[in-house]
Parts: C-alpha cells; structure tokens; sequence
C-alpha cells in the first residue's frame, strides 16, 4: 500500500508541475494583473498558489486512500500537544531547582565578595576588631531600671569600644551602632524580669580610626553552669599505662571536655582555669600505693554562672581492685 501512495504521489506531482508552469507562463505572456500588481509577479503569485494546490492534493490523496494517515492526523496533534503539556509540567521542578541554585550562587557570591573586603581590610589598614568579636558584657538583673541604666551600659561599652578604635581622641559621640529594633527587644525581655547577660558583638571588621562600629547585641539567661564541688567529668587510668606523656594527654583531654560541657550549658568562657598542682599529687600517690587503678575527677571549685570564670581543680581517686 505505501509503495502505490508513493507511485500516486509521484505521478500527481508529475502532472501538476508542468500544469503550474504552463498557466504562470501563459499569464506572463498575456500581461495578466492581479490587484494591479506587475504581469511577471501575477505570474509567480499564481505558480505559489499552483505549489501549494500540489501540496493540498497531495496530503488530501493521502487521507483519502491510507487510514492511518486519517487516523494519525487525527490522533497525533492531540498527542503532541497532551506531550508538550506535560513536558511544561515536568520543566516546571527543574526550574525551582534552577531559581534555588541561582539564589546559593548569588549567595556564595556575597560571601566571597565580604571575604574579599576582609582581606582588603586586614591589607590596608590595621584592624583592631574582628567580625563577631565580643566587644563588651554586662549582667542585668531583675532589679535594673530598663531606661536609665540600660543607657548607663551602652555609655559605658562606646567608651570602652572607643578606647581601643581612637584611642588619640578624647570623646567621640556614640561610636556603637545599633539597629533600634534590637534595642527595643532589650527592653522588651529585661522588662518581664529575670536575670540576664548582655552580649555585645561586632557585626564587621573594624580599622583602627574608624569613626563608627556595627554592633549586634545578644541577650543570654543568666544561669547556673557549675556548681561548688560539683564532679563535671571524670575518667578511669590503669598504673601500667601512667607516664608523663599518657598523663598530660589525659590531662588535655579531661579539659577540653570540661569546656564542651560547659559550652553546651550555655557558657560564654572559653578558657578552663585549674587549681593545685595534680602532678605533684599523682606522684605522691602513686609512690604510697600499689593500686593497679585510678580514678581522676574535675571538680568546680566555685559556682558558676555563664559569663563567670570556671575554675576546676582535678582530684585522683584509688579504686580498690
């Protein structure tokens, strides 16, 4: 069947062609216009008509004697453009993602353009303050009046800022910046009472002669982290293994995990301060006993509250076998 439809189609094109070409001759020769166009372009006006009556025969000769032409130009357009649909559809997630990562590209952009200016920062000038550096602390208690002495601290951390940024000049007005919004949440939570620690950070570099300084304040719950006698961490030693460079391992050890609890109770003191001298104490008592294990504890020896010096001392413990 498809090899008759070819033949058709070769034969009715055949047939055709020289009919087209015939009639735009005759109508050149005859001077024939259309719409008062030129004799030679009425001529070729009419063998683009003749083409496209070719083409019209053509698929209309297809549809006559093949079904599943009939059936494909029927069915096929629907298809396509149910498919395209839904290829919109599907693009559709692709573009999101597309927009997310745009957006972390710009983002990332930010930040290496910020450490750009950091390092332009630390080239051209001398910074005396880092980003996120703490600049000052105070505690607020319940007792505070929230005007007045909220006022006399801000006073107090610009004077102090201002000391380390001009130090050459003697009163420079309001060297801290602060966004109002965070002034006014301040207030807001010191006045429901409590007990608290004002956190005041600096948000960029700063040069020394700066005139002004970016700050972000943070309000922390002043509460207990250690209390006196209170055994915060605590391991086991075998005698065997005790030499000087296992001891200050342990040591190193005992401490750094003494900071992380105290980090995640909310301290805000990064140093571990220890009392007595534990190495005159493990040798004196591994001189006096022949105990085969031991048990070395760190001990506070004070109350501590999050903005507070945290002050241990380590106990060694025998353990009967």
């Amino acid at each position: 069947m498809a090899w008759i439809l070819i033949i058709l189609l070769i034969l009715l094109g055949g047939l055709i062609a020289p009919f087209g070409d015939l009639l735009g001759t005759k109508i050149g020769k005859s001077r024939f216009s259309i719409l008062k166009l030129r004799p030679k372009k009425t001529a070729t006006i009419i063998t683009v008509l003749t083409g496209g009556f070719i083409s019209s025969m053509s698929i209309g000769l297809l549809s006559l004697l093949s079904e599943d032409i009939r059936q494909r130009l029927s069915v096929d357009i629907p298809v396509l453009q149910k498919t395209l649909d839904e290829s919109k559809k599907a693009l559709l997630p692709l573009q999101e993602e597309r927009e997310k990562l745009e957006d972390k590209i710009l983002q990332k952009e930010k930040e290496l353009n910020q450490l750009k200016n950091n390092i332009n920062e630390f080239r051209r000038g001398n910074v005396v303050i880092k980003r996120g550096q703490t600049l000052f602390i105070a505690e607020i208690n319940s007792n505070l009046n929230r005007k007045s002495d909220l006022a006399k601290i801000y006073d107090t951390a610009d004077k102090y800022v201002q000391k380390i940024v001009i130090p050459s000049k003697k009163k420079i007005a309001n060297i801290l910046l602060w966004k109002p919004s965070d002034i006014s949440a301040i207030e807001t939570v010191i006045g429901k009472g409590g007990n608290w620690i004002l956190v005041i950070k600096s948000v960029t570099n700063v040069l020394k002669g700066e005139n002004y300084v970016f700050v972000a304040p943070q309000l922390l719950e002043n509460k207990l982290i250690f209390r006196k006698g209170e055994v915060i961490t605590t391991a086991f030693w075998e005698k065997s293994n005790l030499n000087y460079k296992v001891i200050n391992s342990k040591i190193n050890t005992l401490i750094s995990q003494t900071r992380n609890i105290s980090k995640l109770k909310g301290s805000i003191v990064n140093e571990i301060t220890t009392r007595g001298d534990f190495m005159k104490q493990l040798s004196d008592s591994l001189k006096s006993n022949q105990k085969l294990k031991f048990q070395l504890e760190v001990v506070s020896l004070r109350d501590s509250k999050i903005a507070e010096p945290i002050i241990v001392e380590l106990n060694i413990k025998k353990l009967e076998p």
